[in-house]
């Protein structure tokens, strides 16, 4: 989970993944949605392969990528872990909220 994690703590690299979340990419493809360059994004997609984010497969002589949506699992079970704390949380803040505008609305009279 922490290369995954390091891969996507890069704006760039979730860029990536977002246009690969549409579909097959040829390099050249990815490249024309960036300021950066070949070698740059070569490296991005580099630690995205390392992280089991991307797999690449070989067309003609050019290589295409996509997107490998599962090495993502182990980060959404992690983040799951939490989704109770923050509805909770959400919960009590519309209770105080709802709370503030009858006291409110018991002063307007």
């Amino acid at each position: 989970m922490d290369a995954v994690l390091k891969a996507v703590a890069d704006p760039s690299r979730r860029a990536v993944l977002d246009l690969l979340a549409e579909g097959e990419k040829s390099v050249s493809d990815l490249l024309s949605h960036f300021t950066f360059s070949q070698p740059a994004l070569s490296k991005h997609l580099r630690l995205l392969r390392e992280a089991g984010l991307v797999v690449s497969r070989p067309v003609g002589r050019t290589r295409v990528y996509s997107l490998e949506a599962a090495g993502l699992r182990s980060v959404a079970e992690w983040v799951a872990h939490y989704e109770q704390f923050w509805t909770d949380r959400l919960d009590h803040l519309g209770q105080v909220l709802d709370r503030m505008a009858e006291e409110e609305s018991g002063h307007a009279d």
